[in-house]
């Protein structure tokens, strides 16, 4: 990676990140304490990444900041690490007085997974003796957060929505928070958690610290920065919605009926030791991890029908080389973090083009080497080249199986399957928009009253895959896992 010439170019409103030139090489030069870099030590941690050595210093400089950073780039000891030292500092400076902690510093997550992993690097990083903190997240119990809050921390990591069922609560108490970290913003956006953030920033001290990372900026996440940041330092360590380079990304051309057999197949080779398979809906999860499970290949579906215990198994079990595969959605997949990680598999093509850069972004992390290969249907070429046009990067065509060629499905040649630049449409008649998968279209493959038939042509503008109200099924994304 070359974060350098990445950078976010400062405007009026923004500071302006190190050049290369001035970058430090060693955490010790970032200014660290001793403390933090013996923890760094332990855990085995040699260098710092480009979002560490970019965004540390401003951060222990208490500027606000807005990075633009992929994930398995390092960006949470980016922003844990400084937000330690500074909490560290401040009770060295009071000489260690006793009392109930205070909560001094918010972060702010999209799901469970990557609320418990910030977590699990806070704990890492302080270290024996270091600022207490607690997780917090639906689908559990109440009463061992509510335990632990009264107990007193000092740094708290919660999902939006358990965070505002505490505070109704009366148990959270934010009136001493100096810092407030929001990770993976556009995801909180796409999750429908962007009042619920406005809402908690609101009721927080103004002379607080901000730092916002998101993978992507949309609009709307740009408004949002720009209504809770104070003067941000801006930083990019990759172009925003690319992906980091040491994943190898290729496609097969592949009809829906074929895709699981194309899969055994591919899992057939033994390099493929840990696997993350995509698909697009929770029965889609369970139905793949089943068929899997039949032919002999070790797998386990996660989505958020399933228990938070249920699924930390199944991520343990593929951290052990128990099972080589889990099948997953979008949302569950969030914050994710299996070491090793050798491919990821996109089994339905995102109609989201960020969230292919999500889903990749699983493998290859910290500067390791990974590989995705995503499955594209005939009805999934538009998809396939949204993803293309926002990361502007051409997927390698990759040769389809005998006996699973589109061909095989379809009487039109490859090229025509392939290259075809039939326009997409968002509403009105004829095939229309996609509508997104089981949105209002008449069910999860459309041709229902609000679609016109299954070929389109009714108001709402359906299309073969369900028209309903067009587009990329927004409305549907609380139903995708």
């Amino acid at each position: 990676m070359t974060p350098a010439s990445n950078s976010l170019a400062p405007d009026s409103s923004s500071s302006e990140s190190p050049t290369a030139a001035t970058k430090p090489a060693t955490f010790a030069d970032l200014g660290l304490s001793k403390a933090l870099l013996a923890s760094l030590k332990a855990a085995g941690y040699e260098k710092p990444t480009a979002i560490q050595q970019q965004a540390i210093p401003h951060v222990l400089e208490g500027k606000d900041l807005l990075g633009s950073a992929q994930t398995g780039t390092g960006k949470t000891a980016a922003f844990a690490l400084p937000v330690l030292q500074k909490i560290m500092g401040e009770r060295s400076a009071g000489g260690g007085k006793k009392g109930k902690p205070k909560i001094q510093t918010l972060v702010l997550a999209p799901t469970r997974e990557l609320a418990a992993q910030i977590g699990a690097s806070f704990e890492k990083y302080a270290g024996p003796g270091g600022p207490r903190q607690h997780v917090v997240y639906g689908g559990v119990s109440k009463r061992p957060q509510y335990d632990a809050l009264q107990r007193g921390i000092e740094v708290l990591v919660a999902t939006p929505g358990r965070l505002i069922d505490l505070m109704e609560d009366g148990v959270v108490h934010l009136d001493h928070v100096h810092t407030l970290i929001l990770d993976e913003a556009d995801r909180m956006l796409d999750m429908g958690f962007i009042h619920d953030v406005r809402h908690v920033a609101k009721i927080l001290p103004e002379n607080r610290q901000t730092l916002m990372f998101s993978a992507t900026m949309p609009p709307e996440i740009q408004r949002l920065a720009d209504r809770i940041l104070k003067d941000p330092v801006r930083i990019a360590v990759d172009k925003v919605s690319s992906v980091v380079e040491p994943i190898a990304q290729s496609v097969y051309f592949v009809e829906q009926t074929y895709k699981v057999a194309l899969l055994l197949q591919l899992l057939a080779d033994e390099s493929m030791k840990r696997v993350l398979v995509f698909t697009g809906m929770k029965f889609g999860a369970d139905r793949v991890a089943g068929k899997l499970e039949f032919a002999g290949v070790g797998s386990a579906a996660i989505h958020g029908n399933k228990s938070q215990a249920a699924r930390t198994r199944a991520l343990d079990l593929l951290k052990e080389g128990k099972i080589r595969a889990i099948v997953a959605t979008d949302v569950a997949a969030r914050g994710i973090d299996i070491k090793g990680l050798t491919h990821v598999v996109n089994f339905d093509v995102p109609n989201e083009p960020e969230s292919y850069v999500h889903r990749v972004g699983r493998t290859g992390r910290a500067e390791a080497t990974g590989t995705a290969i995503t499955f594209c249907s005939f009805a999934e070429r538009p998809d396939l080249r949204d993803i293309e046009r926002l990361t502007k990067h051409r997927l390698e065509r990759l040769e389809t199986p005998d006996g699973l060629e589109p061909a095989s499905a379809f009487p039109i040649s490859r090229k025509s399957f392939e290259d075809s630049e039939q326009p997409r449409r968002r509403g009105g008649p004829g095939r229309g928009g996609r509508g997104g998968r089981g949105g209002p279209g008449g069910g999860p493959r459309g041709g229902g009253p609000r679609s016109g038939g299954p070929r389109g042509g009714g108001p709402r503008g359906g299309g073969p895959r369900g028209g309903g109200a067009g587009g990329r099924g927004a409305a549907n994304r609380g139903h995708r896992g």
